[in-house]
This record gives structure tokens, C-alpha cells and sequence, in this order.
């Protein structure tokens, strides 16, 4: 299984750059790098909150889950 994390998405309807994103969050641009490329292992509900809140959005439009290849042929 994987959880695919579509900030980029996001970002780019919103006409948002990542630059104005880790301001607005907060956070640091490597660990909003680290989450955008799906590198986490974990992400706080405050961080989702805030990030949400700045792209206007709702947590599924940034998360997407998908089953491995191999999960899906058993």
C-alpha cells in the first residue's frame, strides 16, 4: 500500500509556490520538501490542518491512497 501526497497538485491550482506554502504552514522548506515527496513517515493533524487552511482544501485532496501491484494480483 502506498499513500500518495498530492501537495504539488494542490499548489498548482491554487497558483501557490512552495516558498509562500512553508510560510503560511510554517514549517521548513526541507520538511515540507520531505512530505511533498512523499518521504514521510508521518505527518502531524496540526501540520494537515494548516495545510489544508492555506490551500483551502480538505485532507483527501492532499492524500491518496493506493494499493501496491502486488497487492492487487492475490
Amino acid at each position: 500500500m502506498a499513500i500518495i501526497v498530492n501537495i504539488d497538485v494542490m499548489l498548482a491550482k491554487r497558483k501557490m509556490r512552495v516558498t509562500e506554502l512553508s510560510q503560511k504552514v510554517g514549517i521548513t522548506m526541507a520538511n515540507l520538501s520531505i512530505l511533498k515527496n512523499s518521504k514521510a513517515k508521518a505527518v502531524r493533524f496540526s501540520t494537515l490542518e494548516a495545510i489544508c487552511k492555506a490551500l483551502d482544501c480538505q485532507p483527501g485532496d492532499i492524500l491518496e491512497y493506493k494499493m501496491d501491484e502486488e497487492l492487487e494480483k492475490m
